[in-house]
């Protein structure tokens, strides 16, 4: 009787056992996928972190402070130095200069796989109109874009990273890029090859009219190709009186911009949506003078590279026909040195899936919403036509307590409770993505470029 008892107990702890183990497997395990039991690192524990007060609290001085001392494309260096100090605050190692003022940073294994996060750094040339404690202390220049809340945010991500650097599978790489605004900073950082061995990146926007807690995105293209042109339409001066004298360059120029209107309106399929914008013309100095010279200047989009490259050699045929044809003559600047073309910006689909499961589970599926291609640009499309990119909008707006003005407005604003969404965001999307690339290929230790 006493053996049969001491096997009943024997059993029914078995049985305890066996079940506590289900249970904790089930905690630990992502429902998504079968194979996800190695993933330690819970989404929701991410979004906790990043809204304890000593992170929020952190990433909110940070971004003030480069709020107050804003700097323009390639002169970020005092914004350079805050994101060396704070990441030697946290031990993490890093490069530096890369791109003349970007850093960037490492955080896991120090080995392959490696996974990206961006987060670009300049300024804007523009006053700030809105008056508040942290103001921009820099006449003429003005963090209008977000960018100080993208560097403090992936800061804190950073940061709650850190915590976990032994469960990571891999390599996390903060890239801190400079000059976003028209200065193609993307591109130079891609050109140091620091991205080499890179498997995918990611990157965040904020948005003024985005609800706070929200996240907007789509699978393909996402923005416009950026490209500006400037002419120069010769005739030759006269009197305005006497116009059979001269050649008219204002008549000349004046055709030019009505042509390169009818390009979009006539020549492109009307699902391609594409845009040419004249937004300069200069020429003349007095009522009654037929000037030299006209000056003409614009902009143009598109969404595929094709467009893009068809578009810039109409611009090119228009202004230089239509010169000719009211005998002038016509030299077009694409101004490439200056300011270089951006690449649309074309959102990975399998990305597009992927990052659908990680917000879906850190916000709730009803917190992601579909993102209408927009023709503003985006330069984090050169990392795209390099490595597998992905890019969302990350939604700031607060209804109850104010409208927040649009990007590049001089009362633009930041809702600093955004800060820890876009944290715990570049968090998770990060280390399940190493976790993923582990699950779907093995690791192959000893190649020869095994490091950044």
């Amino acid at each position: 009787m006493h053996v049969f008892m001491d096997f009943f107990k024997c059993f029914n702890m078995f049985i305890i056992i066996f079940i506590f183990f289900l249970s904790a497997t089930s905690i630990f395990s992502d429902s998504s996928s079968s194979t996800t039991s190695n993933d330690h690192l819970s989404i929701p524990n991410f979004l906790d972190l990043a809204k304890e007060p000593k992170v929020f609290d952190w990433m909110v001085s940070i971004r003030r402070k480069i709020h107050e001392n804003p700097e323009l494309s390639y002169q970020e260096f005092e914004t350079s130095k805050l994101i060396r100090t704070k990441l030697d605050e946290l031990g993490v190692q890093y490069k530096h200069p890369v791109a003349v003022t970007g850093v960037i940073g490492y955080i896991g294994t120090g080995l392959p796989p490696f996974v990206a996060l961006r987060a670009d750094m300049d300024a804007l040339l523009m006053q700030e109109l809105l008056e508040w404690e942290h103001k921009s202390k820099v006449p003429g220049k003005m963090h209008a874009c977000g960018h100080d809340a993208h560097v403090a945010m992936l800061l804190g991500a950073a940061k709650i990273l850190k915590q976990h650097e032994k469960e990571l599978q891999g390599t996390v790489v903060l890239v801190f890029q400079p000059a976003e605004e028209g200065g193609a900073g993307a591109k130079q950082i891609l050109d140091t090859g620091a991205l080499e061995n890179v498997s995918a990146i990611f990157g965040l926007h904020v948005l003024s009219n985005l609800p706070l807690g929200e996240v907007a995105s789509r699978s393909g293209p996402m923005a416009a190709g950026c490209g500006f042109f400037e002419a120069v339409i010769s005739g030759m001066g006269g009197h305005g009186a006497i116009p059979h004298h001269a050649i008219d360059p204002i008549l000349a120029a004046s055709n030019v911009v009505v042509s390169l209107q009818q390009i979009v309106s006539r020549e492109v399929d009307p699902v391609d949506s594409q845009v040419v914008t004249v937004g300069k013309f200069q020429g003349g100095g007095a009522f009654n003078v037929i000037p030299d010279s006209v000056t003409i200047g614009g902009t143009f989009r598109a969404f595929s590279r094709e467009s893009f490259t068809h578009l810039r050699h109409r611009i090119e045929q228009v202004i230089t026909g239509q010169a000719a044809v009211h005998r002038c003559n016509a030299t077009v600047n694409f101004l490439e040195e200056e300011t270089p073309f951006i690449p649309p910006t074309v959102n990975n689909g399998g990305l597009h899936d992927y990052f659908e499961s990680v917000a879906g589970r850190l916000l709730g599926v009803d917190k992601i919403k579909d993102q209408q291609p927009t023709v503003g640009s985006e330069d984090f499309a050169f990392y795209q036509e390099a490595i597998p990119g992905y890019i969302f909008l990350l939604g700031m707006e607060d209804v109850s307590v104010e409208r927040l003005p649009s990007g590049h407005s001089p009362y633009f604003k930041v809702n600093e409770d955004a800060l820890p969404y876009g944290a715990a965001l570049h968090a998770s999307l990060a280390s399940r993505y190493l976790v993923k690339l582990h699950q779907e290929v093995p690791v192959v230790k000893g190649k020869i470029h095994d490091e950044l």
